[in-house]
């Protein structure tokens, strides 16, 4: 299940909930109580493991992945 932020109108305060993709849920802010937030839009990691036997997770090696 995706993680998203909401940022509080309110306060201001960003707040992470888990829920489905596309769901209508309403959420409150975890500071003020304030049903006024917003979903931001935040940043994400992926990390692909090697099935190397050194068993370290590695990234590209030349620091720019192509798309491909």
């Amino acid at each position: 299940m995706p993680l998203y932020e909401y940022r509080c109108k309110k306060c201001g305060q960003i707040s992470e909930f888990l829920e489905e993709a596309g769901s209508r849920k309403k959420h409150v802010c975890q500071k003020c109580g304030s049903q006024a937030v917003e979903k931001v839009f935040s940043v994400f990691s992926a990390r692909v493991s090697s099935s190397s036997s050194s068993g370290i997770s590695s990234s590209c090696p030349t620091g720019t992945c192509p798309l491909s």
